[in-house]
C-alpha cells in the first residue's frame, strides 16, 4: 500500500468511527446491549486492555443490563431440545490426550431463540465492532456472520478445554482473527465448580490469571500465536449444570494480502432516456 493509499484508508476509518460515535447512539436504550455505557467504558479502560498481562485483555463484569442478561439466560438453548442441532467439539491431541471434552456448540442462529439471536446480531453489528476498535486499538474489525467455532457453548460436568492458541485465519474468508469475546451465563457458580478461564504466559511456564466464568462476566482478549488460554481442569459442577457461554470472534483483513488496485468509487449510470448521442 502506498503512503497515499494508507492516508486515504486512515481518513475513511476515522470518518466512519466518528459517524458511529457521534450519531448512532439514541437517547433511550431499546437494545439488549447498552451501547452508550460501552462507549464510555471504551474511553476509560482502553489503556487497561492494551496493557493487560500476559496478553492484551479485559474482564468486564455486569456486561449486559440486568434485564437483557436475564432474558438471554432464560432463552439459551439446552442439550435436551431434540430440534437443536448441537455440534460436539470433542477432540484429542496427536498423542491421544483430550483436547476438548464434553463440549458442545451451536452456531446456527436460526436454531436460537429470538432474544439470543438478537444479542448476537447486536454484538456482530457495526456499532459494536466500532466499540471494540475503540477499546482495543485494533482496526478495522469485522464480525463473522457464520460464527465459525463460536455461538453458544455448553460444557458438561467433567468437561475441559486444553490450553491453546486459537486458529488464526477464517476458513471461508480471507481475514485474520484478532479478538475473542466470551460472555458467561453461569448463575450461582462457586469456585469449587471450576471451569476457570486460564490465561498463560507466552512460554507456557505460568498461569498468569484464572477467571471464574460467573454470570454476566465478559472477557475479551487478543488472538495471537501465543495468547494461550483454556479451562484445562475437568468441571466439578453437579449433573444438570453446564458451563454456558456465548463466544464471538472478530477479524481484520489478512495483512499478508497485497492491496487491491482495482477499487473504484460509485459507478453512477444513465437511464436509457438520459443518454445522449
Amino acid at each position: 500500500m502506498t503512503p497515499e493509499e494508507n492516508r486515504r484508508q486512515k481518513i475513511a476509518e476515522e470518518l466512519a468511527r466518528r459517524g458511529f460515535l457521534q450519531a448512532a447512539l439514541p437517547d433511550k436504550r431499546d437494545t439488549l446491549v447498552d451501547f452508550r455505557a460501552l462507549f464510555d467504558l471504551g474511553k476509560s479502560r482502553g489503556r487497561e486492555y492494551r496493557e493487560g498481562i500476559p496478553f492484551p485483555h479485559i474482564v468486564i463484569d455486569d456486561f449486559l443490563p440486568a434485564d437483557s442478561y436475564r432474558a438471554v439466560q432464560d432463552a439459551l438453548p439446552t442439550l435436551e431440545n431434540p430440534s437443536t442441532n448441537w455440534g460436539n467439539l470433542d477432540s484429542t491431541t496427536k498423542d491421544g490426550r483430550p483436547a476438548q471434552k464434553l463440549k458442545y456448540h451451536l452456531q446456527n442462529v436460526l436454531l436460537m431463540a429470538p432474544v439470543v439471536r438478537q444479542l448476537i446480531l447486536e454484538m456482530n453489528s457495526g456499532p459494536f465492532t466500532m466499540w471494540l476498535q475503540q477499546l482495543t486499538g485494533i482496526q478495522p474489525l469485522m464480525s463473522d456472520p457464520h460464527l465459525q467455532g463460536g455461538g453458544v457453548h455448553l460444557v458438561k460436568p467433567g468437561g475441559s478445554l486444553r490450553v491453546h492458541a486459537d486458529f488464526n485465519k477464517h476458513p471461508a474468508f480471507r481475514v485474520h482473527r484478532r479478538l475473542n469475546l466470551l460472555l458467561y451465563f453461569n448463575e450461582d457458580w462457586p469456585e469449587e465448580y471450576g471451569g476457570h478461564l486460564e490465561l498463560w504466559s507466552p512460554d507456557m511456564s505460568t498461569c498468569v490469571k484464572r477467571l471464574l466464568p460467573t454470570a454476566n462476566r465478559c472477557v475479551i482478549f487478543n488472538t495471537s500465536n501465543d495468547s494461550f488460554h483454556g479451562h484445562p481442569h475437568p468441571l466439578t459442577c453437579p449433573e444438570g449444570r453446564f458451563r454456558r457461554s456465548i463466544a464471538l470472534y472478530y477479524y481484520t483483513p489478512d495483512p499478508n494480502l497485497p492491496p487491491d488496485p482495482s477499487g473504484h468509487s460509485t459507478l453512477w449510470q444513465d437511464l436509457p432516456d438520459e443518454k445522449t448521442g
